[in-house]
């Protein structure tokens, strides 16, 4: 009765193995098919990667009245040698607007994220970030906003 349970235990035993093997060899393939541009020496000048580099990162309001709707545009280029996509702008507060440009943005070639901030129901020092989400190195950039708001 024992040798009954013996015998399908093995194969299958044998059976869990052979799989396994086979989905860790597809694995290491995979994983030889992805080209990051990124070496561990550094930067590898020959990929072709968008970069995208602001002017200024970071901006303050000054003082504000209770209520204003008000708007900063961060100019940035794209100073990589491949296509830049920016593909979402997101706020910590729903009081706080990114708009984007949705087109490729060539190499050598400039835009602007607009930031709009609505100061209603808000008091005191502001602070609030909008990520930048593209298909550049690195891939997301922060972009901040300050203002002082009285009442």
């Amino acid at each position: 009765m024992k040798r009954l349970f013996i015998v399908p235990a093995l194969l299958l035993s044998l059976l869990l193995i052979s799989c396994n093997n086979g989905a860790q060899s597809n694995r290491s393939a995979d994983v030889d098919l992805i080209n990051n541009p990124i070496t561990p020496d550094g930067f590898d000048k020959n990929a072709k990667v968008p970069v995208l580099t602001f002017d200024q990162e970071k901006h303050d309001f000054g003082r504000l009245s209770q209520g204003e709707n008000i708007a900063y545009s961060f100019h940035f280029k794209n100073t990589g040698n491949a296509d830049l996509i920016i593909s979402s702008c997101s706020a910590t507060c729903g009081c706080t607007v990114a708009d984007y440009p949705r087109n490729r943005i060539a190499p050598g070639e400039e835009g602007y994220v607009t930031v709009s901030f609505h100061s209603a129901g808000k008091t005191g020092q502001q602070y609030q970030e909008v990520t930048v989400v593209s298909n550049a190195q690195p891939s997301r950039n922060r972009l901040i906003i300050t203002a002082q708001v009285g009442a």
